[in-house]
């Protein structure tokens, strides 16, 4: 075979992956006047060329399948009617023709666009409209997926740095909840590596603020509004002090409402529908009196030697959210909290956990169930209870949404 049957070899770049280029095999090509005969000796002497390029001067314009081309050419008699002919009878008018500048996103698309030819025979690639060389569908299809491996890579990165910085902004009210109370436990557990749930822990000279929170969705996005939630807590508690937790709920309310543009009147088509249930609390410590403001989060009591557990449900407006007024006013109901009481507050991850033999929710009932079980333990030790119970419970479910439990004996 003649020198000149390879005019198009070119040495290969390196192997970056950003653009077709990179992805460019040097194969041979053949003039659209060349003969069926001289294919079949190329397919013969390159047993690993899976399709030929035909072009015109240098620029290409078929290319040829090897298998389809030895398929048709070993019926009886097509040698002697093909192989003086040209080599357009075999020749793939359409094929992948792409630019080595081409990014590879683009190529991607483009050959998704052209279906399964695109993959098996590959794409014809040009550098200033000549013919440059071959590509590979499923190296394509390599590299994409490498490409995206990396990406998630990356991503899970961000998002597990993500995650320390919101343990870190939850860790100052931890500690502060150590210095509050001798009895509690505190149990964070997001559903994925970052959560939607957070919650604020402040002692004062005459008593202490708590809040338990449950922002919309979870991962990434739920986290997200932690951090507009949280920090519009932080403001509203600079504003008007801990005393009065239903005010507070409005205040976050108004401001979670005017960040994300929620506002009746600003946006036509708010962009977001997003906020959060909560339940804000404020213990008086010379009147042993608990303040509680509930947004669809609910307060639970178990007072010494009570049968049962005490519920006093969170009003049923959300916070933030467009359907949620303005200026929503919040109600506060004064709970008395003789000394060794229990409060419990969860986040509807614990009740609504699908599991058990039927597959249907938690619930209420089963946790306060687990409280009157341990109610002479410590709330460490009923928290963990919870968590088993829980566990037993979810079986082989996944879990469905983060999880937050504060339990305290008063």
């Amino acid at each position: 075979m003649h020198a000149e049957t390879f005019p198009f070899m070119r040495p290969a770049l390196p192997r970056d992956h950003r653009c077709a280029g990179d992805l460019c095999k040097p194969m041979p090509a053949i003039e659209s006047s060349a003969t069926n005969m001289l294919v079949m000796e190329i397919f013969t002497s390159q047993k690993e060329m899976a399709c030929l390029a035909v072009v015109e001067g240098k620029r290409p314009i078929g290319l040829i399948n090897r298998t389809i081309f030895l398929s048709q050419m070993s019926r009886p008699f097509h040698r002697e009617l093909y192989d003086k002919k040209s080599c357009i009878a075999f020749m793939d008018k359409e094929p992948l023709i792409v630019d080595a500048q081409m990014s590879i996103e683009a190529l991607t698309f483009k050959t998704v666009e052209y279906g399964e030819k695109a993959l098996s025979d590959g794409f014809i690639v040009t550098r200033d409209g000549e013919f440059a060389g071959l590509g590979n569908g499923l190296q394509l299809m390599g590299v994409v997926a490498a490409m995206q491996a990396e990406k998630n890579r990356q991503m899970m990165q961000s998002i597990e740095y993500a995650s320390v910085i919101q343990r870190a902004m939850l860790r100052a009210s931890r500690e502060a909840l150590k210095s509050i109370l001798d009895d509690a436990a505190l149990l964070w557990e997001p559903r994925d590596v970052v959560g939607g749930d957070f919650y604020h822990f402040c002692a004062y000279d005459d008593g202490w603020f708590g809040a338990i929170a449950d922002c919309t969705g979870h991962g990434v996005p739920g986290a997200f509004m932690t951090l507009i939630a949280s920090s519009s807590l932080t403001r509203a508690l600079a504003q008007h002090g801990p005393r009065d937790p239903a005010r507070l709920l409005s205040a976050v309310n108004r401001s979670v409402k005017e960040l994300l543009g929620q506002v009746e009147g600003v946006d036509e088509t708010p962009e977001s529908d997003d906020g959060l249930d909560a339940a804000f609390f404020w213990f008086d410590s010379a009147r042993q009196v608990l303040a509680f403001a509930g947004a669809r989060l609910s307060l639970s009591v178990l007072n010494p030697g009570a049968a049962q557990v005490d519920t006093y449900a969170g009003q049923r407006m959300g916070v933030g959210y467009v359907a949620s007024e303005l200026d929503y006013q919040w109600a506060n109901t004064s709970v008395p909290m003789a000394p060794g009481s229990l409060m419990f507050i969860a986040t509807d991850g614990l009740t609504d956990q699908i599991g058990g033999a039927k597959n249907i929710a938690f619930g209420k009932r089963k946790a306060f169930d687990t409280l009157l079980a341990h109610r002479q333990a410590s709330a460490t030790e009923i928290c963990h209870a919870l968590q088993v119970c829980l566990a037993t419970w979810q079986g082989t479910q996944v879990r469905r949404d983060d999880l937050t439990l504060f339990c305290a004996r008063l």
